[in-house]
């Protein structure tokens, strides 16, 4: 399996090296106020693409921290449960396990 996953990084890989090497043409990028940017057109899609993973990982971050919070919650809520459970169940079985009395006859 390791070798498969190996060899599937290595084409996308040189996959993605073929692209850098055919798009080396410098673009120019223009921005406001007559601002302008030359770069390889590698290089910029490569930008791009970071700052849309940056903003998208930085978009998930309120939800992560609430499901973390809602996780937190519920085990404790489990653990209350869990204690509860622990504290009837003994009394409960202690109830139905007691021998009958010394020298009465057991019906069966």
């Amino acid at each position: 399996m390791r070798a498969l996953i190996l060899i599937i990084r290595l084409i996308i890989f040189f996959f993605l090296l073929g692209f850098a090497a055919m798009n080396s043409d410098p673009v120019s990028l223009r921005f406001f106020f007559d601002t302008q940017w030359q770069a390889p057109l590698v290089i910029i899609l490569l930008g791009f693409f970071a700052a849309g993973t940056a903003l998208g990982a930085l978009s998930l971050f309120g939800t992560l921290f609430q499901l973390r919070r809602e996780l937190s919650r519920t085990r404790r809520e489990l653990a209350r449960e869990r204690e509860r459970q622990a504290v009837l169940k003994p009394a409960a079985s202690d109830a139905a396990v007691q021998p009958p009395p010394a020298g009465e006859a057991v019906a069966q």
